[in-house]
């Protein structure tokens, strides 16, 4: 693996002055400071780096030099693990978003929607398909595919408003102790006229320590869909019996149509009741009317009436309009649960002494 050495320094962090499309939890715009230097890689995680560490190949488009894909992110901390027994003096970890933006936009220094081509696959001229790392020109900085080709896992957990609360020097994101299941939509009531009274004592949800090993998170994982199963079956003979219905993630099958059965492609079966992660997509389980977070079979936690979901693993990758052909790096993703594997997710790696 190539490294990238990235100075200290500071950014303006989210939506950019005059940027399009942004989304709202891409703001407020705010300054950050990094104050200690990294090292971050040259190029995403390859397919022939991730078999030489995990002895398998999960990716859906498959080449020795394509980037490594439909991965967790329980299985991106997993390589990150076998990286640090190499016990060759660094230790490895995956960029926080602050770091993985830092890096992305290379000193202010964005590439114009003209040159996108040059640097970027994208929509419009990837032809729906992943391709081999570095084959675009670098960033200001010397890094590779920091926009197009796949999304990165960094190590952050989303909120929606965490930038109007993150901390100027190294933000790192919310904590887990953050999150505790409550309120209308996430295990509590559900809002006024959507179908009576929830359950009012939400389980809590499982509290890690935060050197848990990936077991440990799966456990805790497994421990609270069971909850979560509990919570829905109990609503739903509240809601009379109302069937599951189906929600398809945003995967290269593109989006789902809601109602019963296997949904489009890109997503899983429905299988007892509750939706498969499946590839491409994330499946949920609830009644159009109830207002409580629900659960895929994986562990994958989404609201279908509260929109975004709060506590997830954050995924960057530089977003665009095809049409126009705008780019910018300060989009964020996250309806993806720690156990999920979507077929344009991969990571890239930072190191340090």
């Amino acid at each position: 693996m190539e490294f990238v050495s990235i100075a200290p320094g500071e950014f303006m962090m989210g939506c950019s002055d005059g940027d399009a499309l942004c989304n709202a939890d891409e703001s407020p715009r705010h300054r950050v400071q990094i104050t200690k230097g990294f090292e971050i890689g040259k190029f995403e995680i390859n397919q022939a780096q991730w078999m030489a560490l995990m002895h398998d190949n999960p990716s859906s488009q498959q080449g020795s030099n394509l980037p490594v894909e439909t991965i967790s992110k329980l299985d991106a901390q997993a390589f990150v693990a076998k990286l640090n027994e190499l016990h060759d003096g660094y230790h490895y970890r995956l960029p926080t978003e602050a770091e993985w933006e830092y890096a992305a936009r290379a000193g202010g220094n964005i590439t114009t929607p003209e040159k996108l081509d040059d640097v970027a696959w994208y929509a419009a001229n990837s032809d729906d398909e992943t391709h081999p790392v570095g084959l675009k020109k670098p960033n200001a900085w010397g890094l590779f595919d920091m926009l197009g080709n796949v999304r990165e896992w960094v190590s952050d957990l989303y909120s929606a408003t965490y930038y109007s609360q993150a901390p100027t020097a190294d933000p790192s994101g919310p904590s887990p102790e953050q999150y505790a299941r409550s309120g209308p939509g996430r295990g509590g009531g559900p809002p006024a006229g959507r179908g009576g009274p929830g359950p009012t004592t939400p389980p809590a949800r499982p509290t890690l320590p935060p050197d848990a090993t990936p077991q440990q998170q799966i456990d805790a994982l497994r421990q609270e869909v069971t909850q979560l199963r509990e919570e829905v079956q109990q609503l739903r003979e509240q809601l009379g019996g109302a069937p599951p219905f189906a929600f398809g993630g945003p995967g290269r099958g593109g989006p789902q149509p809601f109602g019963p059965g296997p949904g489009a492609p890109g997503g899983g079966p429905i299988q007892s009741g509750f939706g498969g992660p499946g590839r491409g997509g994330l499946q949920a389980l609830g009644s159009p009317t109830a207002g409580p977070a629900v659960v895929g079979a994986g562990g994958e936690l989404y609201d279908p009436l509260d929109g975004l979901p709060t506590g997830l693993p954050v995924v960057r990758g530089g977003g665009w309009d095809q049409s126009a052909k705008f780019q910018r790096v300060s989009v964020r993703y996250t309806y993806y649960g720690p156990t999920l594997r979507v077929s344009d997710i991969g990571l890239r790696v930072v190191r340090v002494k």
